[in-house]
């Protein structure tokens, strides 16, 4: 971000008991953490899963538990923001504007309409 823009970050506060300097030992934000990150691996691994089933039965059985593995991971991600370890930034409405604009013409290029008929 150059230096004219304006920055507006979006972030809780770290809890009060976190330690200022981390150590080697593992502390809460570490093991969230590392639940997020085994639940990314596993919403990539049966996103394949779910593409690959050739049964109908299996493949519905995965994109239930692909549902939930995504809602985990969600929920992960949350409990990190609140807790002050994610932080986001916020763009200028003009810049959503203009990008808007410059991709919503592309609507035509789909292969389904609106209404999610063939076109």
């Amino acid at each position: 971000m150059n230096s004219n823009q304006s920055s507006q970050t979006i972030k809780n506060p770290k809890p009060p008991y976190e330690p200022k300097v981390k150590g080697p030992e593992m502390n809460d934000r570490d093991r969230v953490n590392d639940i997020l990150a085994l639940e990314k691996y596993l919403t990539d691994s049966f996103n394949i899963s779910a593409r690959e089933a050739s049964h109908p039965s299996l493949h519905q059985d995965i994109m239930t538990v692909l549902n939930e593995t995504h809602q985990c991971q969600y929920d992960m991600y949350q409990l990190m923001f609140r807790k002050g370890h994610y932080k986001l930034e916020a763009e200028d409405q003009n810049k959503l504007d203009q990008a808007y604009q410059q991709f919503s013409g592309y609507s035509s290029q789909f292969p389904y309409s609106q209404n999610g008929t063939l076109q």
